[in-house]
Parts: structure tokens; C-alpha cells; sequence
């Protein structure tokens, strides 16, 4: 492109998104065809002169989401933009409407649901509207019982996710890590729990989030793990965990031991299932993202632009 096509390209793209003129009176202006107008106009997105950005909350970026399924062999990749959020917790909600919007499209309908806990899935919760699909079980995948109430959704997300798809919810009546090996066992061993752990593994889809390895954890909050807990779990290379379950930048345990006492599924039984949804979001969480993704421990992930991109270039 000469010089002089260069600027008429960005006059002509100046009056046609800047001033709403039509093609026909572009031309007219410039002294041009309205061929030539098209022409310089697609010219100029080529050249990247024109950036089109749709901001709507519930927009997608399409592009990074294609770029995702490609690199990791993804089923689905649902990505959000960040522009015009005012903060962290505005670009959470968008993701967990994003999650929403998802699971209420997702076909065919899961007639078991197994879910995580925590406050990314409670958000979702809250996003789904009445009816988003009609009678689904719901199943929790990991202990939740806790005694820190402002901590303890866990039985409450699944609830809500059920009465909204007029179903049933199945709690897993335990905590999510143990103090000793020998409880977690017995606790495994009981009728009731081996029931819902039996219906969780053959659910037909799952939905959770990954926590933080920090101080910031859901576990520190509510009193699984101290402080120097997850310092300790950082310093053998924890990223973040899934369902509980502390990983490094490879999708690797960090701790056989801890591992050996967290109740719930499994990774590999994460990792075996046809359809895993993983909802995450924020800076914090970018790394134990991109273990996740690398590591096939979801088949679908949404999440935000920024750790889109963070996922795809580490």
C-alpha cells in the first residue's frame, strides 16, 4: 500500500466508524467509488489500523478461544473479555456468567452433575437462572463440611444448582482433607459416603475451580490447612489445587501424603472423564490455569482473556 492509499485508507475508516458514514458517502467525500471505499476500508483492517472490540460483559473473545482448543486439544474454551471491568471481582462475575451461560447451553443436558465447591462455583450458582435444564442431579465431587460457616458453601452451591434445574442434590457429608490417614479411610469405608462417591464418579459432567497456593486458599479459610501448610506445599512446587488436590506446573501432585488424605475424586478420574469443566479466573489463578489446561485436567475452560492469554504464552 503507497503512502497516499495508506492515509485514504485511514480518512476513509475515519469517517465510516467515527462519524457513522455509509460507504456510498465516504465516497462521495474522498471522490471515490464505493468499491474503492470497501477496498481501502479492508485494506486498513489488514494492516491493523482498525481495532473492532465488542465490550458487552457477556461478549466472547473468539479468537483466543479458537487459539485454546487448538493448542491443547480442548472440546470447549469459553473466554471473556476484561475490558471495562472496573476490578478483579467484576472480571470473576463475568466468568461465572460465562459458566453459566455455558452449562445451560451445554447439550446434551448432564442428567448427574458432579461439582466442586468455593467461591467461584458459588457465583456460578447464583448466575443460573430458574430452569436453566430440567430435573439434573447434582453430586458433590469433594469433601466440603467445614466449621467455618462463611467458608462452608459448599452444601448450599450444590442445593442451589439443583432446585434451579428442579432436581436433587447428593452431598458428600466430610471434610475435604483429613488430620489422619486412618479417619479418611474409615470415613471412605461408610455406606453412605461410598454411595455418593460411587454416584460422583459416574457422573456425566463435572464442574469446578482451582484454588490458590497461598494464604488466600479456601483450605487456610477454612481450617484444612495452616498458613505454613501451603508455604510448604509452594516451596515443593504447588501452583494451585484442584478439588483439594495440590499440584505443580506439571498437573502433578506435590504431596502423596496430604493427597493420600483428601476425600473425593480423584485426578485421573477427573482427568478419564468425557466432559470436565473447569471455571477460573484472576491473575492469581493464571498458573494453576495453565497446569490444568497442559495437563488435561479439564476438557472445557472458562475463563478470562488475560489468563487466556497467560495459558497460551507462559
Amino acid at each position: 500500500m503507497s503512502d497516499s492509499d495508506e492515509l485514504l485508507s485511514i480518512r476513509a475508516a475515519e469517517l465510516y466508524y467515527d462519524e457513522d458514514k455509509t460507504q456510498d458517502e465516504v465516497g462521495q467525500i474522498l471522490g471515490l467509488t464505493r468499491w474503492k471505499v470497501g477496498r481501502l476500508l479492508a485494506q486498513a483492517k489488514e494492516k491493523g489500523y482498525i481495532r473492532i472490540e465488542i465490550v458487552h460483559p457477556r461478549a466472547r473473545k473468539l479468537g483466543l478461544e479458537r487459539e485454546l482448543r487448538d493448542a491443547f486439544g480442548l472440546a470447549d474454551a469459553i473466554v471473556v473479555p476484561v475490558s471495562g471491568a472496573k476490578n478483579d471481582a467484576e472480571i470473576r462475575d463475568r466468568v461465572a456468567q460465562g459458566a453459566a451461560d455455558y452449562l445451560t447451553a451445554l447439550r446434551p443436558v448432564p442428567r448427574t452433575l458432579g461439582i466442586s465447591w468455593g467461591r467461584t462455583l458459588d457465583d456460578v450458582a447464583a448466575k443460573l437462572t430458574d430452569g436453566w435444564a430440567t430435573r439434573v442431579s447434582v453430586v458433590q465431587i469433594n469433601g466440603g463440611v467445614t466449621l467455618n460457616q462463611r467458608a462452608g458453601t459448599a452444601a448450599a452451591t450444590a442445593v442451589s444448582i439443583a432446585k434451579k434445574a428442579s432436581g436433587d442434590a447428593t452431598l458428600l457429608p466430610s471434610p475435604a482433607i483429613l488430620e489422619r490417614l486412618e479417619t479418611k479411610k474409615s470415613i471412605e469405608g461408610d455406606r453412605m459416603v461410598a454411595q455418593v462417591l460411587g454416584m460422583a464418579a459416574e457422573a456425566s459432567a463435572y464442574l469446578y475451580s482451582a484454588g490458590v497456593a497461598g494464604p488466600d486458599s479456601a483450605h487456610v479459610h477454612s481450617g484444612y490447612l495452616t498458613t505454613e501448610n501451603v508455604r510448604e506445599l509452594v516451596r515443593r512446587g504447588a501452583v494451585g489445587d484442584v478439588v483439594g488436590r495440590y499440584i505443580d506446573a506439571n498437573g502433578m501432585i506435590v504431596d502423596p501424603s496430604l493427597d493420600e488424605r483428601t476425600l473425593g475424586l480423584s485426578l485421573d478420574q477427573l482427568r478419564a472423564a468425557p466432559t470436565s469443566i473447569a471455571v477460573i479466573a484472576g491473575l492469581a489463578k493464571q498458573a494453576v490455569a495453565r497446569a490444568m489446561v497442559s495437563s488435561g485436567l479439564c476438557t472445557v475452560l472458562v475463563t478470562d482473556e488475560e489468563t487466556a492469554r497467560a495459558v497460551l504464552n507462559p
